[in-house]
């Protein structure tokens, strides 16, 4: 439905716009923000509790480095370059994979040291064709939850394992309780041997099978340098969205020249996995949106409680109770407009906020406050109902019951 467009939704909420002349860039207003870094501090803490460092790589970046990787040959059409006249060109990066290989390559490494989980919030620019974007769903610029598992081929089989169990997870708190998986193989124009791509979609296959997944299989779909399991979820109006992948490379490694020292002191070169949760931090958010008709979970609300006096001698309360929310690691916004209680629930309502916490002349005075959801709305302690609201939100819940 048109309403449920998320291009819609975000200039109800004023989440986001996009400027004709920066076609493909996001322009992120507050409250559309607030929602973003809940999104990335979310999965930010799943991978560091998964033993993930994160990094930070740069954005323009020499050409000889992508024609090195392959990247060039493969994506140099959708690139952004920037000429120059000694003839080094640089240009923007479109993925971080190549990035972090650098970084691993900074130091001599050995078998001990593996694996290495490396993240980053890359931000990536491509060089989309004008017609094939669409708001946050496909655009110039993005950002990334962006891994990359440097390992030994016998540790590959593991980290799958820890993967899916991470994605599962997220995917169930994001309210998506299944998905579709495929595993795409070896395209028509790749890089490595056939050996390579034997040994590496053989082996990606087995690790699918053994952390419980049935892959769907798709010839020609796979990476230029390795094969990729995709994860798709399906949303509320039956529609599949591909969005975490991760991809077993044989080749980047060797063309990069990485190396490790094996337990028998020689020098071997690793293997890497690239992997996303999310994908484009943006596109999930477009997609939650229209899954969700623009009324998000409570933890990830960008506005979670309308903080509303009923008269203007509740104010002081009210700020002070809105306080509380904010130092709770809340996100609560004063609705004391000189308007009616009655239209200022229904502009919060109309802003799709799922809590709204009353304050009048009762509660300023017993040290409560009533707090409305649409299953209800119950009077309780002021002290409770900011543990209570921190519990939900910090839990991932839903709403309030």
């Amino acid at each position: 439905m048109e309403q449920d467009d998320h291009r819609i939704l975000a200039r109800r909420l004023d989440l986001f716009h996009l400027e004709e002349d920066a076609p493909g860039m996001i322009y992120w207003h507050p409250a559309g923000w607030r929602l973003y870094r809940q999104l990335e501090e979310f999965i930010r803490s799943l991978m560091r509790q998964s033993g993930y460092e994160e990094v930070q790589s740069p954005q323009l970046l020499p050409r000889s480095l992508w024609e090195r990787s392959g990247h060039w040959q493969k994506f140099g059409d959708n690139m952004f370059v920037v000429p120059r006249e000694n003839g080094r060109d640089m240009a923007l990066k479109p993925m971080s994979c190549p990035c972090h290989l650098q970084i691993f390559n900074a130091g001599l490494r050995s078998w001990r040291d593996l694996p290495m989980r490396l993240s980053e919030f890359g931000a990536c620019h491509r060089d989309e064709p004008s017609g094939s974007m669409r708001g946050l769903m496909r655009t110039r610029g993005f950002v990334q939850d962006d891994a990359h598992v440097i390992c030994m081929p016998e540790q590959v089989e593991a980290e799958v394992a820890r993967f899916v169990a991470m994605l599962s997870s997220v995917y169930a708190r994001l309210g998506f309780d299944d998905f579709g998986v495929a595993l795409s193989l070896r395209p028509e124009r790749r890089a490595g041997s056939d050996a390579d791509w034997d040994r590496s979609e053989a082996q990606l296959l087995t690790a699918a099978r053994a952390a419980g997944l049935a892959p769907v299989l798709q010839p020609g779909e796979g990476a230029f340098y390795g094969p990729k399991l995709e994860f798709s979820l399906r949303d509320r109006q039956g529609r599949s969205w591909q969005c975490g992948t991760i991809q077993l490379d044989f080749v980047l490694p060797a063309r990069l020249d990485a190396s490790y020292i094996d337990a028998g002191g020689n020098r071997a070169v690793p293997v890497m996995l690239h992997h996303a949760v999310f994908g484009s931090m943006g596109r999930l958010i477009g997609i939650l949106l229209e899954h969700y008709h623009g009324r998000l979970p409570f933890w990830l609300a960008p506005v979670q409680v309308a903080v509303m006096p009923v008269a203007e001698q509740q104010h002081d309360v009210a700020r002070d109770f809105l306080r509380r929310l904010v130092a709770a690691g809340l996100r609560p916004e004063l609705f004391d407009q000189a308007e009616t209680l009655s239209r200022r629930i229904v502009d919060s309502h109309d802003l799709l906020v799922p809590v709204v916490a009353v304050l009048g002349k009762r509660e300023a005075q017993d040290g409560f406050v009533t707090l409305r959801s649409k299953h209800g709305q119950w009077a309780i302690d002021r002290d409770e109902a900011v543990a209570r609201l921190s519990r939900i939100s910090a839990e991932h819940g839903i709403e309030l019951r």
